[in-house]
């Protein structure tokens, strides 16, 4: 992307920005939504029918409607498990008009959604975001896939095609289900679960069970905000499941292609008359095989919360997140090919891996402590503490040596021999893993005016110590060089060498042989400026970071403090134009071949967009264009060998690029996402020999587009029925290391489409996947084996689901 394209967005905001030259005297509506005990209801819809002035509660059940033009309208409210309420209000110019509404519980509606204004777009992020902006308002690229977006789309884990519903975001290469590793804006983002970044390795963390997740964030760039270290390329915030007090429960049953099977379920309500004590637990459990012979990844997962009212401004809540998961060796889902073949020549569903070798298996725990009390509408203080464990006992594989050539075992430079056009050299290395993390936070929400002018401040301190430690130190070849594993005539027997038996008894910390850590410090002070009735909004913030780290040894110390600097102005109710300005500064774990130190991750993001809610706010636009500019970030070494781990320090990057969103209700009953990213990576200034200035930096498409459209009948007698079609397309794919090869990934493009009918408490759901079935993989070229390695994706598979709503 070159400064024109900047330079185009920055003069398409001032001609929008001049309509608004002649502006008129407004009035305000505002109020409280709350049940018949006084308790607010967070998540309902207020419409002034028949315009496009709409809002929806907060937290606290407020809700405020600006810049409503002077006259009499009907205000309709609206949310699931409630009797829906209209009145008829009057609005006078520059005056603030109440009104309150105590509603009443139907059960009835709790089969009916009608939350919000649509299903596949949300107005506000989650309070894990600590913003009290609406979406539209915040000075950057921020977009939600919604609870019901997941549920269309039968999503069951974060790699289990979340990110085509966000604009180029891509998972070039990715170790099966282990972690998500998501890319966007050419490099990884970091993980967030609750607003706490989860990230402990480059391993981390194990994909989160959708049955537990109520929603996804994903921020654009840096976001100070968060307290939590993030990345300059941005993160995704993983929003679990919590009570809402409204007595609700299903039970969902999946089957599907490769012996997938799935049954969770979803219990919501209060543990006592009164509402204070409310719960929530969701469970899943789930086999899954593949397209691959031999392999398998079952997973289990449980997470109950419990919240209590202490009183009307004070609450109390827990929650516990468990998953076990159960899976084939990491790495079995690649296959391997001589460079003289390029990708694709085997079979979609051939298989390089061993049968006979244990499974992988992993514990991860998580719990959250939070506490939350409202001083007055205004202010509000949230603290919250969360403990997360990981364990992992398995295997990884990766061939040693891929024919035709000599083969040196021993790495001493005198071949053993050679293997010819086919043959491997399959080898299994042991990985075992733990890693604890302590994290804490406490912030403080406030609102206030200095005359005219509005203040929205975020004022907290986050701390932090994570620790993460593997034995990669054992390793076994499956194959001999009298006896190798050929590709074109596979032989799935008792292997030449045996199967390993490594060491799992010896504690991991003696294994292990050092620690990758790291602990921080971080104070973060932020101001939301309102001007001119809040058209006009600076944001000026700035957060300071301590960070020790260490990896295998020394200990490392720096500070920094960042600033973040923010403008969006309103053009009319329903558009806004922003600027950005952000810093990052984060640690970064792993290790180099000659021991030099690591130093953080620092960056900035310089962004410019617009984002505009159309007819009543059904369905909303975002359009971006940013520069992101990286130092010291690490990269796999190059020069890495077969169960080598190493990093390298890159240097300097920039990655820049245009982004387009839409999604939202286009009329009722029809649904769509759709969105477009354009993104270019370079290397500025580089610190390895072997990487060249102004090389492609690896991991990203250069083009993304996406999109998915739902239709429902509304009624007749076809009431219920739904259609569903969506396609993913990528081009320009980069690889994910830095040897070149010969051949470039080709295009991608995958159609997917279903069905699904709606009655009383039932729902059954039908998706077919890979509609045309394609040959889908990605991969690359790697230069210590001289050959291409790749992992396909099924060919043309289904899942049909049906769920029951208990009560």
């Amino acid at each position: 992307m070159s400064i024109n394209i900047i330079k185009k967005v920055c003069f398409l905001m001032v001609l929008l920005t001049s309509l608004n030259a002649i502006s008129q005297e407004l009035g305000k509506v505002n109020g409280k939504i709350s049940l018949s005990g006084n308790e607010p209801v967070p998540g309902v819809s207020i419409v002034l029918k028949g315009t496009r002035y709409s809002a929806v509660t907060n937290d606290n059940g407020q809700y405020e409607i600006k810049n409503v033009k002077p006259g009499s309208y009907t205000i309709s409210v609206r949310a699931v498990g409630i009797h829906a309420v209209e009145n008829t209000i009057v609005v006078t110019a520059k005056q603030t008009t109440t009104k309150n509404f105590v509603l009443s519980e139907s059960q009835e509606d709790l089969d009916e959604v009608v939350i919000t204004k649509n299903k596949y777009k949300q107005d506000k992020p989650s309070l894990s975001l600590r913003l009290q902006t609406p979406v539209l308002e915040i000075p950057q690229n921020v977009q939600i896939v919604s609870a019901q977006t997941l549920k269309d789309q039968q999503i069951t884990s974060m790699s289990d095609g979340v990110i085509r519903n966000v604009s180029g975001a891509v998972r070039l290469e990715h170790w099966g289900d282990l972690y998500t590793n998501i890319t966007m804006r050419g490099s990884q983002i970091q993980a967030f679960r609750n607003g706490f970044n989860v990230v402990s390795s480059f391993w981390g963390p194990l994909t989160e069970d959708m049955s537990f997740v109520d929603h996804i964030e994903f921020v654009k760039g840096p976001a100070g905000f968060m307290l939590s270290s993030g990345d300059p390329s941005g993160l995704y915030n993983v929003v679990t499941k919590k009570p809402t007090g409204i007595t609700k429960g299903e039970v969902t049953a999946i089957g599907g292609s490769y012996d997938f099977y799935r049954v969770s379920l979803d219990l919501d309500g209060k543990l006592d008359k009164k509402g204070k004590l409310l719960y929530r637990f969701n469970g899943a459990a789930q086999n899954k095989g593949s397209h691959r012979a031999f392999e398998h990844n079952n997973r289990y997962a449980i997470a109950p919360v419990i919240s209590y009212q202490i009183d009307d401004k004070t609450k109390i809540s827990a929650e516990y997140n468990f998953q076990y998961a159960n899976m084939t060796e990491v790495g079995s889902y690649y296959v391997f090919g001589p460079a003289s073949g390029g990708y694709g020549t085997l079979p979609v569903g051939f298989t390089m891996t061993q049968p006979g070798l244990p499974d992988t298996n992993i514990q991860d725990h998580s719990g959250y402590l939070t506490f939350e009390h409202k001083f007055d509408d205004n202010w509000k203080l949230t603290a919250q503490t969360s403990y997360f464990k990981y364990i992992q006992q398995g295997y990884s594989s990766w061939p040693g040596v891929v024919g035709p050539g000599d083969v040196d075992r021993d790495f001493n430079g005198i071949p053993e021999g050679t293997i010819g056009e086919g043959d491997i050299i399959r080898n299994v290395g042991i990985w075992d893993a733990e890693s604890n993390m302590y994290l804490g936070q406490i912030f403080v929400n406030g609102k206030f005016n200095t005359g005219p002018i509005t203040h929205k401040v975020l004022g907290g301190v986050d701390l932090g110590s994570k620790d993460y430690m593997a034995d990669w130190g054992q390793s076994h070849d499956l194959d001999t060089l009298d006896k190798p594993f050929n590709v074109y005539n596979p032989n799935y027997g008792t292997p030449a060498n045996g199967l390993p038996a490594f060491d799992h008894e010896t504690p991991l910390s003696k294994r292990a042989g050092g620690l990758m850590s790291s602990e921080y410090a971080a104070g973060y002070v932020q101001d939301e400026v309102g001007f001119f009735e809040n058209k006009l909004r600076l944001t000026l913030a700035a957060r300071y970071t301590w960070i020790s780290q260490s990896a295998w040894g020394e200990v490392q110390e720096d500070s920094h403090i960042t600033p973040r600097a923010g403008l969006s102005f309103s053009i009319d109710p329903n558009t806004a134009v922003y600027g950005l300005y952000d810093q990052a500064f984060t640690p970064q774990s792993g290790i180099t071949q000659n021991g030099d130190p690591i130093k953080p991750l620092t960056g900035n993001n310089i962004e410019f967009g617009i984002k505009r809610d159309w007819f009543d706010g059904s369905w909303n636009t975002s359009l971006s264009a940013y520069r992101i500019l990286k130092e010291n970030e690490l990269t796999a070494d190059p020069t890495n060998g077969p169960n080598d781990v190493y990093k390298v320090i890159l240097g300097r990057k920039r990655a820049e690029g245009v982004e387009f969103d839409v999604r939202g209700k286009l009329f009722d009953g029809l649904n769509l996402i759709a969105n477009y990213a354009f993104t270019e990576s370079i290397v500025l200034d580089s610190n390895v020999p072997s990487i060249k200035t102004g090389s492609i930096v690896p991991g990203y498409a250069k083009h993304t587009a996406n999109a998915w459209l739902n239709y429902t009948v509304q009624g007749g007698a076809l009431k219920g029925f739904g259609a569903s079609i969506g396609g993913s397309f990528l081009a320009g794919r980069q690889t994910d290391t830095w040897s070149e090869g010969l051949e470039k990934l080709p295009n991608y493009f995958r159609l997917d489409g279903g069905l699904s009918y709606e009655t009383g408490k039932f729902k059954v759901t039908g998706n077919v996947f890979n509609i045309l079935d394609k040959y889908l993989y990605s991969g690359s070229y790697y230069q210590w084996l001289n050959a291409y390695y790749w992992q396909t994706e099924q060919p043309i598979n289904f899942r049909i689901g049906v769920t029951y709503k208990l009560f």
